[in-house]
């Protein structure tokens, strides 16, 4: 009789881990008794986020400094994990950028980056761990964005790949039900990040009052994941957003939409 395969410890996985929502995901999964994986570029970032919460009491994450957009970068976590002895029960899909400004001025390169790591990164590491998330009856959080509602011009292939991280996550959420695997898409509207820098924005857009916090935010997409709530829109204001595409006209939204960005200063991820 082969001996039984060992146990592995799960873990919660969260990309884009060293700055705002991410670094805010790692602290409510830890608080809430998780074992985290902390993933990002910065390992310095990183490894201060973990201090942080090891200070606070908890369990110190993992740290994987990781370029996500390398080729085969789900094998690489995996292979790492596996070796730790991990394997993941909830994966949080939260690393990406954009870049303001009209497509066919900015660089090719770097708008196909974002497709890259928004679309192409969230979508492999999310079909890369479903034998665990299925038998620790765990799920994936994927943030998208009130943009993922709307068309982007201004900021075309963000809008784009949130459109495609709200498609893929709720047929996801249809799909895996019936493997115990809970899959929520997430849906902020304006969050002050490094995202507006990142993205080419001299300042945060829109008025205070409809900003919500990193923590904020975090807090209200664990929430929906452990709900298992197919979409999450915190905030009254983002749910009207996230509305009118069924009130108005496709070519009014356009117009409007594009007269918002045209008034940011430009140019940089959201």
């Amino acid at each position: 009789m082969s001996a039984a395969a060992p146990m592995r410890r799960p873990v919660a996985l969260i990309t884009g881990a060293s700055a705002g929502i991410g670094a805010e995901f790692a602290r409510v999964f830890a608080q809430h008794g998780h074992h985290v994986v902390l993933v990002a570029r910065r390992e310095q970032r990183l490894q201060e986020l973990a201090d942080q919460i090891a200070a606070a009491g908890r369990p110190r994450p993992h740290v994987m400094p990781v370029d996500l957009c390398r080729n085969g970068v789900s094998k690489e976590i995996a292979a790492e994990l596996d070796a730790l002895g991990f394997e993941p029960q909830y994966l949080v899909n939260n690393a990406g950028f954009g870049l303001l400004g009209p497509a066919a001025d900015l660089e090719p390169a770097e708008q196909l980056a974002i497709i890259d790591l928004n679309v192409r990164v969230l979508t492999e590491l999310s079909l890369a761990f479903i034998d665990s998330l299925s038998r620790h009856r765990g799920g994936i959080l994927n943030v998208g964005s009130v943009a993922s509602f709307l068309p982007g011009p201004g900021m075309a292939v963000y809008y784009a790949s949130k459109a495609f991280v709200l498609s893929f996550s709720e047929s996801l959420h249809q799909e895996l039900s019936g493997r115990g695997i809970r899959v929520t898409a997430l849906c902020p509207g304006v969050v002050p990040t490094e995202f507006q820098a990142r993205a080419g924005m001299k300042k945060v857009p829109g008025w205070k009052v409809l900003q919500t916090s990193p923590a904020g935010i975090a807090a209200a997409g664990y929430a929906a994941l452990m709900q298992g709530q197919r979409v999450r829109i915190p905030g009254v204001a983002n749910k009207f957003v996230a509305f009118l595409p069924r009130l108005l006209p496709r070519g009014f939204l356009l117009r409007q939409v594009a007269r918002s960005q045209c008034k940011r200063d430009k140019p940089s991820s959201l």
